[in-house]
């Protein structure tokens, strides 16, 4: 039985999902998703107008997905440091070496696709945005419950410790160690005191 149009849609941008966090944007070829996915080859653009409106929609789901389990992290019991470094952590352990189905595709597509695509750049634009903004709300309550004591304002925070984590991922990918998380938690505790 035939899948309906938004079930094999999803289909195809959770095969090139897996396929992009190995290997990049314009390394995957259409041809190379379809056949993964099972799709024949001349039903692509039934589902997606271009490949730049396919890699808009990888993104809106990767940052749906992702934004969906930040929340979850940060909902946790505590202060809103320990939440915070709740979420650092959840952030160092899932982009390690050992979680290759929840890598970021921030790290992993951001330089290459923005260069390619203003649609997509507006898309990274947006998500990290919503990534910032939670947060500065976990520093906020910090703040409001004394936890977090820096002298910073929330929002030059919370956009100075999501760099700070934002290149510590890089480095993972460049060094092939997870030693640039430690250093990155390490500078994330003292930027919070």
């Amino acid at each position: 039985m035939k899948k309906p149009t938004q079930d094999m849609r999803q289909h195809i941008i959770d095969v090139a999902k897996a396929l992009m966090t190995h290997k990049g944007y314009t390394a995957v070829g259409l041809m190379e998703v379809l056949k993964a996915a099972g799709v024949p080859k001349g039903s692509f653009y039934h589902y997606f107008r271009s490949k730049e409106e396919f890699g808009q929609a990888l993104l809106e789901e990767y940052f749906q997905e992702y934004i969906g389990r930040v929340d979850v992290v940060m909902a946790a019991q505590g202060t809103g440091a320990e939440r915070l470094l709740g979420y650092l952590r959840y952030w160092a352990k899932t982009q390690a070496f050992d979680h290759p189905e929840e890598k970021c595709l921030v790290v992993k597509l951001g330089a290459e696709v923005c260069d390619l695509s203003e649609d997509m750049r507006g898309v990274l634009e947006e998500g990290t945005a919503l990534i910032i903004q939670r947060i500065k709300r976990c520093v906020q309550q910090g703040m409001a419950d004394g936890s977090i004591t820096s002298t910073q304002d929330a929002e030059t925070l919370a956009e100075s410790l999501y760099q700070l984590w934002l290149g510590a991922s890089l480095l993972v990918k460049v060094r092939n160690t997870t030693a640039a998380f430690d250093t990155a938690l390490m500078t994330s505790e003292r930027l919070l005191a």
